[in-house]
């Protein structure tokens, strides 16, 4: 019996942040799959890592999710070294992936975006600071 190839973990990842990328903007599979010309499977597929995305279909899905080519390799596995100075960039926190990646992170999120007033926006922040007991 032949033994199912696993995917690469830098696959895995770019796919899951094509998700994030696609329900930090409310985009659903079908919509996205439209604009790239592809299938809602498709897109499935690699979202889940199961099929590798090209290089010029990546950059169109960055075009599409208006995101920089970049943001599917952050904090990607197997990144830079301390031995690669000059070409990492600093290490950004998996809890805002982890944040972005929940209903209420994208909920909040959304709506935080869509408040103007930059005084209302610190005042909110100040808010959530005191209900968790963070003095900064």
């Amino acid at each position: 019996m032949a033994e199912k190839k696993k995917p690469n973990p830098i696959d895995i990842h770019v796919g899951s942040r094509v998700r994030l990328r696609r329900t930090m903007l409310g985009m659903s599979q079908e919509k996205l799959g439209e604009h790239l010309g592809i299938t809602f499977q498709q897109i499935q597929k690699y979202e889940k890592g199961a099929n590798r995305i090209g290089a010029s279909r990546l950059q169109e899905i960055a075009r599409v999710l208006n995101t920089p080519i970049s943001f599917f390799f952050e904090d990607a596995p197997g990144g830079t070294t301390d031995e690669q100075p000059g070409f990492g960039e600093a290490e950004s926190s998996n809890y805002v992936v982890d944040f972005l990646s929940t209903s209420e992170g994208l909920q909040l999120n959304r709506a935080f975006v869509k408040i103007k007033d930059p005084k209302v926006r610190r005042k909110i922040v100040e808010m959530v600071r005191a209900l968790t007991g963070e003095t900064d």
